[in-house]
């Protein structure tokens, strides 16, 4: 994605100063605090599609699963997995929206002070990396808590669950599926980025020089919808991988190539995309609302 012109001499990065990087990591952390809790319901119902066994389908069809949910384990079956999520939100788009600005800053022409559509790309492939690189591990606890029902609890909490698979399957278990997260997340945090970035300089040289809250959420969730559709597959095969050896029903791949062809022979190309539905019912609200927040944030604290 291009832009049809290119934003006024006012959207230049400015040099950042050491006390603009901590309000750029403060605004990209509530960003993805409040996001995340907003679809909390959506993101646990993906995680329960992807990894549910073929052989023990359990959750079919949305409104059914979220119903299915509430029954069985009350309202706060929706936010299981939750409270790891947030910790590990937090720091992750603080350093992903932090690393952003810096790394845009490092890629800005020099003589146009301007960034194009591929140094967008660039600096936010690089922002994705840094940022999953630091909070994977917290990753992994939150999908293991994620997947819990109320009758099968393995795990009672966030330290319960870093003990046990430190005492089960060793540190190492901790970045089980990284390399598929890696693939996944340079080109899925780079999309964002590009997309939002070029659509908002779109509206503020086309239609609005200060674009309202709807034309924001609307950059926000185009670009989410377009950078997941891309990279779902990636994230199909990291809960995979994150997944071996919670129980029996759930295999050892080994490695991620090996979970990519297990999954093509027993599933297909569908099973690439389990899940993608709920996931769009997530992703786009979240990406739309945890653009906005920084922005607002940003604002409200002359970052």
């Amino acid at each position: 994605m291009t832009d049809k012109a290119e934003p006024p001499a006012q959207e230049k990065p400015k040099k950042k100063q050491h006390g603009e990087s901590l309000k750029h990591l403060f605004a990209g952390g509530v960003a993805g605090a409040v996001s995340r809790t907003c679809v909390s319901p959506l993101e646990r119902l993906k995680i329960l599609y992807q990894v549910q066994p073929a052989s023990q389908i359990r959750y079919n069809g949305i409104w059914d699963s979220l119903r299915t949910i509430l029954k069985e384990e009350g309202i706060i079956g929706y936010f299981k997995g939750n409270g790891t999520n947030v910790i590990r939100i937090f720091p992750y788009s603080a350093v992903q929206f932090a690393a952003y600005e810096h790394f845009s800053e490092m890629l800005t022409d020099e003589k146009t002070g301007r960034l194009t559509a591929l140094s967008r790309l660039l600096a936010g492939s690089l922002a994705g990396l840094t940022s999953v690189t630091l909070t994977y591990p917290l990753d992994l606890v939150r999908t293991r808590l994620s997947v819990q029902s109320a009758d099968k609890m393995k795990y009672t909490g966030i330290a319960n669950a870093i003990t046990l698979i430190m005492k089960e399957e060793g540190f190492k278990a901790f970045f089980k599926g990284i390399s598929a997260t890696l693939m996944g997340v340079a080109p899925y945090v780079g999309l964002n980025f590009m997309c939002y970035e070029s659509l908002k300089s779109f509206v503020k040289t086309n239609i609005q020089p200060d674009p309202s809250t709807v034309h924001l959420l609307t950059c926000g969730g185009i670009a989410g919808a377009v950078a997941q559709t891309i990279t779902y597959p990636f994230d199909v095969l990291r809960r995979k991988m994150q997944m071996q050896g919670f129980s029996e029903h759930h295999p050892v791949y080994g490695s991620t190539m090996n979970c990519v062809s297990s999954t093509w022979k027993t599933q297909g190309i569908p099973g690439f995309y389990k899940g993608l539905l709920p996931n769009y019912l997530k992703v786009v609200p979240s990406i739309a609302v945890t653009f906005v927040v920084y922005e607002k944030v940003k604002k409200m604290i002359g970052a």
